[in-house]
């Protein structure tokens, strides 16, 4: 166990902040609720976000940007939207401070003639837009992204999980048919699957949120729900079906080949930094991070060892032709030549959750091969000095599926089908994990057990199937097999 790292037995949430903390991920902001993202952290950002960014253009998907800003007007025109995030926005009244003495006031001769939001989604300033911009069928679809920053008041945050500011992206399209709508919603739901899945190697399970936990606005909501070491949920990403909610709050229409006017039809999606949470979370252990190779800032550290300078000069000129080739092959390869002891690189490396750490001292020169420690597993090799190159790459794949066979093995040993509300409450409260069961469909049925237990339908899978099901909670015929766990 690294010194300063709380075990998770003991207390998983401090073993969280040690982590995002001590491994450079992070560090609490100025203002309360918010982050700094540290260098490590954003390189980790920044590759969860190429692997998405890739997928959303080579499937169509323009990038754009939109203000800020958003009038407070806009909020009100669609009602269910603004109920869902008015406790959480930031309000803008004024456009500027004045001295007072040794002090700095707001300038009562600023204040705004209509109030602004600071952005907690985009919906709003966005169909404002695409009232300008759709008058025919032509103009459709409409299949835009936006990678941006997003302020929701948050009360209660946790580094990179819930802070008052947060990074993310946003799609927003406009289609002709509520059918390409859906299509469009469930496409952008098996990209965020894939996301996990493949770079993140994060099992998720897919499926529909209940009317209660759905997106503001939004018609139908799909979710992406992982599980994450404590055997609690987390929502990973979620795709919006929004109807015409939108376009009839913006009076957004189009011509139609008919030449009828309709209403646009809507969708958003978007994941976060929360993902890093996710990361963190799902594969870390007492040691710190564990990484998965596919996003890892760092896929291979290289360590010299000698007990001079001399020797540790030798070390890396005997591994630069293969860093060199490895670089060439797009691996991210590092050498470590601080002045420090191995042991203490081992360490912080290890907590940095480095996939591949290669250590190359005389004996190893001697033998003419590098010794290998894999951070999945622990174990240790060594292999030809000649082998490097090729072996690497197959060793990193290897390593990305083993996180992901592992987070998946952890899951299903934690999910198990319920049919008793005795045994689901036993389960949530000395248990825990994902209990599969019946339920009625009525959200009297959903709130009481979230009263009780503070276990949540994190969704209904896709391939539910109710059949001969009833209902956990009360007895009646289940409408639904659904997914209950507590959740971040």
């Amino acid at each position: 166990m690294s010194k300063g790292v709380t075990p998770q037995s003991k207390d998983f949430a401090a073993w969280y902040t040690d982590v995002v903390v001590k491994t450079g991920l992070a560090d609490y902001g100025p203002v309360k609720g918010t982050m700094v993202i540290k260098p490590y952290g954003f390189s980790l950002w920044q590759n969860i976000k190429k692997s998405l960014d890739d997928m959303l253009v080579s499937s169509g998907h323009q990038n754009a940007y939109f203000p800020l800003f958003i009038p407070k007007s806009f909020l009100a025109q669609e009602a269910e939207h603004v109920e869902g995030f008015a406790k959480e926005c930031a309000v803008v009244t004024h456009t500027r401070l004045k001295a007072d003495d040794d002090d700095l006031i707001v300038d009562p001769d600023s204040k705004l003639e209509e109030e602004v939001i600071v952005r907690p989604t985009s919906e709003t300033v966005i169909w404002s837009m695409y009232k300008k911009w759709i008058q025919s069928y032509r103009d459709l679809p409409i299949l835009i992204n936006q990678w941006a920053n997003i302020v929701r008041w948050e009360m209660r945050t946790r580094l990179f999980l819930r802070t008052t500011e947060f990074l993310w992206q946003e799609g927003h399209t406009a289609h002709a048919t509520a059918k390409e709508a859906e299509e469009e919603t469930l496409k952008i739901l098996d990209i965020y699957r894939t996301l996990a899945e493949d770079y993140l190697a994060l099992p998720v399970l897919t499926g529909i949120k209940t009317d209660a936990e759905k997106f503001a606005g939004a018609d139908r909501t799909y979710c992406i729900e992982a599980m994450m070491g404590d055997k609690r949920a987390l929502q990973a990403g979620t795709s919006h079906n929004l109807g015409q909610n939108f376009a009839k709050a913006f009076n957004v229409t189009f011509q139609t080949k008919d030449n009828q006017e309709e209403l646009v039809f809507a969708t958003s999606w978007g994941v976060s930094t929360r993902l890093v949470g996710a990361l963190i979370m799902s594969h870390g252990d007492d040691k710190g991070l564990r990484l998965p190779p596919k996003v890892a800032p760092i896929q291979v550290m290289i360590i010299p060892i000698g007990k001079t300078d001399d020797e540790k000069k030798q070390a890396i000129e005997f591994i630069n032709p293969a860093v060199s080739t490895l670089r060439k092959s797009g691996v991210r390869v590092e050498v470590d030549d601080r002045n420090e002891s191995p042991g203490f690189k081992f360490n912080d490396w290890e907590m940095k959750g480095v996939p591949l750490r290669l250590e190359i001292g005389p004996r190893d020169m001697a033998e003419n091969s590098v010794s290998i420690s894999r951070r999945d597993s622990g174990e240790k090799s060594a292999i030809g000095i000649n082998d490097v190159a090729k072996s690497i790459p197959a060793l990193l794949d290897n390593i990305q599926q083993n996180l992901f066979q592992q987070a998946q093995s952890f899951r299903n040993s934690h999910t198990k089908k319920i049919d008793s509300y005795d045994e689901f409450k036993s389960f949530m409260n000395e248990t825990g994990g994902f209990a599969l069961c019946g339920w009625d469909g009525t959200a009297e049925t959903e709130q009481s057990i979230k009263n009780e237990t503070k276990a949540t339908i994190r969704c209904i899978p896709l391939s539910d199937n109710p059949k001969g099901l009833k209902c956990i909670y009360s007895g009646k015929a289940a409408k639904h097999e659904v997914i209950f766990a507590k959740a971040y």
